[in-house]
């Protein structure tokens, strides 16, 4: 028998989103335990000493860290349709976008949103720049992977519910039909997935979520913006 699958989420973390989604595209069935983080648990301490953050995947008595570790990891571990490509280029290919959205996109993204001004101004700016280049990663596929949703679109999932949540609480809004048209499908064809759909938040309470913390995001944003 398979040892137990449990994920140690949050609500609302596009992160924790990761692992559920490539989870549910796996046909893994697993236990979602979320973490108040205002209060970090003794299990979520225990299991990611380094960073004591969510997600973690266990599985059995191994502990896996980071979304994006995860993700490849449940490819591996898993039987189920693959989330990254067989043949080697494609496979590199796809690990070269995935970086690009950790490390080009998603901080000028975030900043475009929670900042003002001028600020605001030079990141909106730099995140409509990288937006497009993903524009053109969608031309003719229905999914950044294909015709089936992959790694890649997992590591966009902020793209997709979480988007249109935080232009709504932000009063921001970076990607619309006339600019990126293969976007906004693709963030339509995500969210209506059978599969992805099991594990987005409601969006209603994703709303009331950021709205909450409006202010605490703000703060960040603009610390961050100064360093």
């Amino acid at each position: 028998m398979s040892p137990p699958v449990k994920v140690i989420g949050a609500f609302g973390s596009p992160f924790s989103h990761r692992v559920e989604a490539a989870l549910r595209l796996k046909g893994v069935p697993y236990e979602l335990i979320l973490e108040d983080l205002s209060t970090k648990s003794e299990l979520l301490l225990k299991s990611n000493p380094v960073h004591k953050k969510v997600p973690v995947l266990l599985h059995g008595d191994r502990a896996v860290c980071e979304s994006l570790v995860i993700v490849e990891y449940i490819d591996e571990a898993f039987d189920g349709p693959p989330l990254l490509p067989a043949d080697p280029y494609d496979r590199a290919m796809t690990r070269f976008w995935v970086d690009f959205m950790e490390n080009k996109c998603s901080m000028p993204f975030w900043l475009a949103h929670w900042t003002e001004g001028e600020v605001r101004g030079r990141f909106v700016k730099e995140a409509k720049e990288n937006l497009a280049l993903l524009e053109a990663q969608l031309k003719g596929k229905r999914f950044f992977g294909g015709d089936t949703a992959g790694y890649l679109d997992i590591a966009a999932c902020a793209l997709s519910p979480w988007l249109s949540v935080i232009e709504e609480v932000t009063g921001v809004t970076l990607v619309d039909d006339d600019e990126y048209p293969e976007l906004c499908r693709w963030a339509k064809e995500y969210a209506s997935d059978e599969a992805l759909k099991q594990c987005i938040p409601d969006r209603d309470e994703l709303v009331a979520y950021f709205n909450v913390n409006k202010e605490r995001y703000k703060m960040f944003a603009n610390a961050m913006a100064q360093q």
